[in-house]
């Protein structure tokens, strides 16, 4: 069952956010300013003191559009709260336990350090929807805010949650049932040079594990950089180089996690979901049965949980829309295969940490390794090719393109699947074919690959 309605017309914001290459436009510290002064006026109650917090990754652009930003919300008469490095998730929690009006993450998540990113939480810590996000962009260009600017006796003011990362560990330590401990695990975890550098070695110690921490010396320039969720071979080597029960790979900004089981193997998103998916099911706490993952989850996930007794319901790709379908219909997991993972009963966004947590007390509950767990779901195998293209014509209106999709997916059948879409984020079209050949999907991938370049030219 997929989810792919249309959103509001948005030019900033792309799938999380509002994302480039810092220093050049959008992410400057003059369009940073000015985002400041709209999420400001949006948040802004009459008779009420706004209070917005911000908080950001490790990467060296975070300093100039922490205080961008931060200038442009005090220009408007709301106060701020300064968190400093902290996981995305963590600014999601400070918001809503700090009764902020609103929180600012400035992060590009996975993204190498040059680019720099802003999302948004609502006072309530779930990201902001698109038709809010759409009105921030009006703002940024008309004279509104020029109206709304205040004397100088009521501009904000900024100041610094010092203890906003210990409030975070004791959270996130709330998540992991009281009555189990880490006691004789011994756990890599790679933080990515990223934001959770700090507050992912602490909780796993706090709990008992033996930490063998990577990735935990942030430079500004080295986040993402061969480390982290998008590169599990240091955790898969570490593992086994340790002898250690499992490897969790956080990404820049910690809202996603990827893992490496006692053998080293990667366990995905997919995976992930998979056991946890089952183990609520068996319990009965997986609400209306249903498991939300995007167009991306592999097939093979949507015919475990079946096999089950459960379902899956797909969405557009970006963890925001995920939320919002778990939302919308009252269901309390989903995500991602890259690794978001939410569990709605603990957090309003993905969280690499608290996914870990679930998956290490799983372990602990059944007495059985990853490698067992994760076995429950057979992938099919999966194509991902991404191609630059010079121009994004909608996709449903290349003929040939359609054409070539239609015959591929009458050659797969039910057995397979196409998936043809562009990135929210970069200039490119990624093309997604599953099946149960790998050569032949490879194939099909191919020949679709070609025939948008033909149809949108070569970037």
């Amino acid at each position: 069952m997929d989810k792919t309605s249309p959103t509001p017309e948005r030019k900033l914001f792309g799938t999380d956010g509002v994302r480039g290459v810092a220093n050049i436009e959008p992410m400057t510290t003059e369009t940073a300013m000015r985002l400041g002064r709209a999420v400001a006026h949006i948040f802004h109650r009459a008779g009420h003191r706004g209070k917005i917090v911000i908080g950001k990754d490790t990467r060296l652009s975070g300093y100039m559009f922490e205080q961008a930003m931060a200038a442009g919300i005090c220009s408007m008469g709301a106060d701020v709260l300064l968190c400093g490095p902290l996981p995305t998730p963590g600014i999601a929690f400070i918001t809503s336990s700090m009764r902020a009006d609103a929180g600012v993450v400035i992060s590009a998540s996975h993204n190498p350090y040059q680019d720099n990113g802003i999302k948004i939480f609502a006072a309530d810590g779930f990201k902001l929807p698109d038709a809010a996000e759409a009105r921030i962009e009006e703002l940024l260009d008309g004279v509104e805010l020029d109206a709304a600017r205040p004397p100088a006796s009521e501009v904000g003011k900024a100041t610094r949650i010092e203890d906003a990362r210990g409030r975070y560990i004791v959270f996130l330590k709330n998540s992991f049932p009281r009555h189990f401990t880490l006691d004789g695990f011994k756990i890599v975890v790679d933080c990515a040079h990223g934001a959770a550098y700090k507050v992912a070695p602490a909780v796993f110690q706090e709990l008992g594990a033996t930490v063998y921490a990577l990735g935990d010396e942030p430079d500004g320039r080295n986040i993402n950089d061969g480390v982290g969720a998008l590169y599990p071979r240091g955790i898969r080597q570490a593992v086994r180089d340790l002898n250690a029960h499992v490897g969790i790979a956080l990404d820049g900004d910690a809202d996603r996690v990827i893992f490496a089981d006692e053998s080293g193997r990667v366990v995905d998103g997919d995976a992930i979901m998979a056991l946890c998916a089952r183990r609520l099911l068996q319990r009965g706490e997986l609400k209306q049965n249903t498991l939300v993952a995007t167009i991306m989850s592999n097939l093979g996930l949507e015919r475990a949980i079946q096999q089950h007794g459960g379902r899956l319901v797909r969405t557009q790709v970006g963890d925001r829309y995920v939320v919002e379908e778990m939302r919308k219909n009252g269901y309390n997991l989903g995500g991602e295969q890259s690794g978001h993972l939410i569990f709605l009963d603990h957090m309003t966004t993905g969280d690499g940490i608290i996914a870990a947590l679930q998956v290490l007390a799983l372990m602990i509950e059944q007495g059985r390794p990853l490698s067992e767990l994760a076995s429950l779901m057979q992938p099919y195998p999966q194509v991902l090719i991404n191609v630059k293209v010079q121009q994004r014509h909608p996709l449903d209106d290349l003929p040939a393109v359609q054409s070539l999709r239609k015959d591929i997916e009458s050659r797969l059948g039910t057995d397979g699947r196409v998936v043809l879409r562009y990135s929210g984020t970069e200039p490119k079209a990624r093309v997604m074919v599953e099946g149960p050949d790998e050569a032949t999907i490879n194939t099909y991938a191919q020949e679709l690959a070609a025939a948008i370049v033909a149809s949108c030219g070569a970037g």
